[in-house]
């Protein structure tokens, strides 16, 4: 049985004083929200912090309070935008980055205006992981590798790899320069291709950013953040015209991550693409915006759906370091964008 390693734990009273403790104590600390993936993670000693600081809580809510009046017949995490304390964005829908993936999924607003969102937060893990796992964890989830997901006593005895011994090579391949660790999150293609931003807050202050812009191409450092930065919203634009969907291929359909992702999103205007995003999980260390200009002024024609296809085969890049094998992952990336934009035509 894995056990927890001895840590401290602290509940902070707020955002502000949660990035307090995060900055005093940078190599040693790490935030928790649901805690699916970050205490399995510390069991198997990937995760060796001293201080887990709980933020759940506190950004379940509007950050700071009081500008965002939850509708009445909607949950506390899940509200119809208004004025943002970082900028206007009427009639869209923000989502408390401590939302349940469970709330998400099931939120009728998400159902109805951004469905790849709630399909793709319902294919995450169990019903019991929905339950506790958090859509900002989520968006943050760390990269996943054959070579890394494994208990202390596997890796000691078959060698360690990169991501947590940097003067190791990449076992995947030793060559290269960079971990190869793949991003595995399910909602995140579907957030890039509803147009997704996300708002931060740390140790500088706020900012917002563009979802798409919060990955790098490395399986270490994933994500574009500051450090001591808190995840404290996800903000998603109207979606007046938009239909969306999301396609994930998994080992096991009860609970697995994915090892091929596709989410698709169109606006259509009287039957003809006016715009188009498709973006793609788990065929490399980031989450990769495909390019859909293709589809934009067509009816969804099977030549235009083809060269979309075509397109996200070539984006993917799936290294052997997951299940199934590379050319199969990347035959699937073709054949789940053509399915998803074929769904979107028929809808």
């Amino acid at each position: 049985m894995l056990r927890l390693p001895r840590f401290r734990f602290v509940s902070p009273p707020s955002i502000e004083e949660a990035i307090h403790i995060r900055t005093e104590h940078p190599a040693t600390s790490m935030y928790v929200a649901g805690g699916t993936d970050v205490y399995p993670k510390m069991k198997r000693r990937q995760f060796q912090p001293e201080v887990v600081i709980a933020i759940g809580g506190l950004v379940r809510d509007d950050f700071r309070g009081g500008t965002l009046a939850p509708l009445a017949d909607t949950l506390p995490s899940v509200a119809e935008e208004g004025p943002l304390p970082l900028g206007p964005l009427p009639l869209g829908l923000r989502i408390g980055a401590g939302a349940t993936l469970t709330e998400v999924a099931e939120h009728p607003k998400v159902r109805e205006g951004y469905r790849a969102l709630s399909i793709a937060a319902g294919l995450v893990s169990t019903p019991q992981l929905r339950n506790m796992g958090t859509i900002g964890g989520n968006v943050c989830l760390d990269t996943r590798c054959n070579w890394y997901d494994q208990s202390l006593f596997w890796r000691t005895a078959e060698g360690y790899c990169m991501k947590t011994h940097g003067d190791v090579v990449c076992r995947v391949a030793t060559s290269s320069p960079r971990c190869l660790a793949v991003a595995s999150a399910d909602t995140v293609p579907a957030l890039i291709a509803l147009g997704a931003q996300i708002n931060v807050v740390g140790p500088n202050g706020a900012r917002t950013i563009d979802l798409a812009e919060c990955y790098r191409e490395d399986g270490i450092n994933y994500l574009a953040l500051e450090p001591g930065e808190i995840v404290t919203e996800i903000v998603l634009p109207p979606s007046d015209g938009w239909r969306s969907t999301y396609l994930k291929q998994r080992d096991r359909n009860s609970f697995d991550f994915p090892i091929a992702g596709v989410a698709a999103a169109v606006r259509m205007d009287r039957g003809v693409v006016t715009d188009a995003r498709v973006a793609i999980t788990a065929l490399g260390s980031r989450p990769v915006r495909v390019d859909a200009s293709a589809l934009v002024g067509t009816k969804l024609d099977d030549e235009a759906i083809g060269a979309v296809a075509d397109a996200t085969h070539k984006a993917a890049r799936p290294m052997d370091n997951t299940s199934g094998t590379i050319s199969q992952r990347k035959r699937a990336a073709r054949v789940f964008a053509d399915r998803a934009l074929r769904s979107l035509r028929d809808d």
